[in-house]
């Protein structure tokens, strides 16, 4: 969620009561060229904090882009995150750090991250993203979990989405991530515990925490809302989406998710993407409906079938 294209309190009672329920999740406590795949050793303290927001296609504004007239946008704050949400970290192609935000999502394997297909796509393309690693609860420069390596073939994103792009491929921009242990020798959710994921539930849902990193700060953020549905306006960006408000959401946040409480803690229903790769302004944000695509891509990823990736060039 990039600003410009975005991929950028409720009541004091209803805050205290979700911050209470999250509360729960908490677990017991160079010079060379970089190689593909994540690395534990590489991201020390300043390239983590030098880390630059996710770049993304522009979209041509909508009108879904704005709050509508009269329409409450929720104040968000920074705070110090919860262990199972946290930033994804790489280098592009001309070793610029970069990042987008994330999830810890119960698997089997105990070693899955969920993002938008933006923030993941292109990891086993022609231009490969390098040492691709996730940090739960990172903030201000610090690694409370540790550095979680993403396996070179452990990047899952819908084969729609690097067939249709960015933008004509909207409704499938989610992704996993499978990661290796972290310099502890820890699985990822052994670590930092992890959310629910939650398919089929439709698109209005209240109360939302949404949670992202948005660039330039050193700290996530958070805000109390609820989604809506919105079918997109945008004949380039197709699709049905949930449509969230929330005020200072901007780039770097894509891939953040959407959480609703859930028994235990928290379930997530979608991440900041879709519809103009998450939005056109820092107040509004949508994500992808979570359905039977996303069960798929999630069933791939703990099956370890191989990833999706772009199809060869035509001779």
């Amino acid at each position: 969620m990039a600003y410009g294209t975005k991929a950028v309190r409720r009541a004091a009672t209803l805050a205290t009561a979700l911050l209470s329920l999250g509360a729960g999740l908490v677990p017991a406590a160079s010079a060379a060229t970089p190689e593909p795949g994540g690395s534990s050793a590489y991201w020390t303290p300043a390239r983590l904090t030098a880390a630059l927001p996710q770049r993304t296609d522009p979209a041509a504004p909508g009108t879904g882009d704005g709050p509508r007239p009269g329409e409450f946008i929720p104040p968000s704050h920074s705070f110090d995150g919860i262990p199972q949400a946290g930033a994804f970290f790489w280098t592009d192609a001309d070793g610029t750090g970069r990042t987008c935000s994330g999830s810890v999502v119960h698997s089997p394997g105990r070693d899955l991250a969920l993002s938008a297909g933006h923030c993941l796509k292109g990891y086993a393309g022609r231009a490969p993203k390098r040492h691709l690693a996730f940090v739960p609860q990172y903030h201000d420069g610090l690694t409370p979990f540790g550095v979680f390596p993403v396996r070179a073939d452990g990047v899952y994103v819908a084969q729609e989405y690097y067939d249709r792009g960015e933008h004509a491929g909207a409704a499938y921009d989610f992704g996993f991530a499978v990661t290796e242990p972290n310099q502890a020798g820890q699985r990822l959710e052994d670590a930092a515990g992890a959310v629910r994921l939650l398919t089929g539930t439709g698109y209005v849902h209240a109360p939302v925490r949404m949670i992202g990193y948005p660039g330039g700060s050193q700290q996530p953020l958070e805000c109390l809302s609820r989604t809506t549905r919105w079918p997109s306006d945008d004949p380039a960006d197709p699709g049905t989406f949930l449509r969230i408000a929330c005020d200072a959401f901007t780039g770097g946040t894509s891939g953040g998710p959407m959480l609703v409480p859930w028994p235990g803690g928290w379930a997530v229903i979608g991440v900041i993407g879709g519809y103009h790769t998450g939005g056109n302004t820092p107040q509004i944000s949508y994500s992808a409906a979570f359905g039977p695509a996303v069960e798929d891509l999630y069933e791939a990823a703990v099956s370890g079938a191989a990833p999706a990736g772009p199809r060869p060039a035509a001779e």
